[in-house]
């Protein structure tokens, strides 16, 4: 699957030098060398991790990080030209993930980038953010094109373990298991397809495939835009 980055920094060539260093087969960059970019294209492309300057012709990264912490807890790198406490300050304060100053190696940039993946692909980040949708399971707040979802506990187990597992297959019995604790014996066997069927409904996005797929003879699968394919 594939893991989308936001490179917003107005330096051309620190841009490009940038995208070259961190390549690799899964990553998918977006880039912005202006604020105004780097808020277009958090609204269309929802990446997966920033790595925000702080100084734009146009405005400040910070501005931006007090934005996106509004509603995404995505990781965010900050890169900064003063070597300031203030800065690093400010940053770690508004809810950046690390900071780099320039300047700075390819290489140790690398490694900061690895190392807040990993962190955060192991923190049970609680919150899912794609395509319109908002669903937070640590506050069971859940939105659909900002409007919020009254979801019961079988949609929010089943919805959590679809988005658990993008672009998996995830078979009738194993889902049956997990979303009813009390045993699928005392379960009406047309049980889950009705659960899966009001949860499509609650998710459906006017002009878009629902991202709940049937897989017939199986069971489901979540298809969000990223595991298009």
């Amino acid at each position: 699957m594939s893991y989308r980055i936001l490179v917003a920094e107005d330096d051309k060539g620190l841009n490009q030098g940038i995208r070259l260093a961190l390549q690799r087969e899964e990553y998918v960059f977006e880039t912005a060398e202006t604020l105004k970019e780097t808020e277009e294209i958090w609204r269309e492309k929802r990446p997966d991790m920033v790595l925000l300057d702080v100084n734009f012709p146009d405005g400040n990264g910070f501005d931006f990080l007090h934005m996106l912490r509004q509603s995404s807890d995505i990781p965010v790198l900050m890169i900064t030209a003063n070597d300031m406490e203030m800065d690093e300050v400010t940053g770690l304060t508004l809810g950046a993930d690390d900071y780099i100053t320039k300047p700075f190696s390819l290489m140790a940039l690398r490694a900061r980038v690895e190392n807040i993946r990993k962190r955060t692909a192991t923190s049970g980040r609680s919150v899912y953010e794609q395509e319109g949708y908002r669903f937070d399971f640590e506050k069971l707040e859940f939105w659909v094109e900002g409007q919020k979802l009254e979801l019961s506990m079988p949609e929010q187990k089943l919805l959590k373990l679809f988005v658990t597992y993008p672009g998996q297959t995830l078979p009738r019995e194993r889902l049956s298991e997990q979303i009813w604790d009390f045993g699928t014996e005392y379960v009406d066997e047309n049980a889950l397809s009705v659960t899966v069927s009001r949860l499509r409904k609650k998710l459906e996005i006017k002009g878009k495939t629902s991202p709940i797929r049937t897989v017939y003879g199986v069971g489901y699968v979540w298809k969000g835009q990223k595991e298009q394919g």
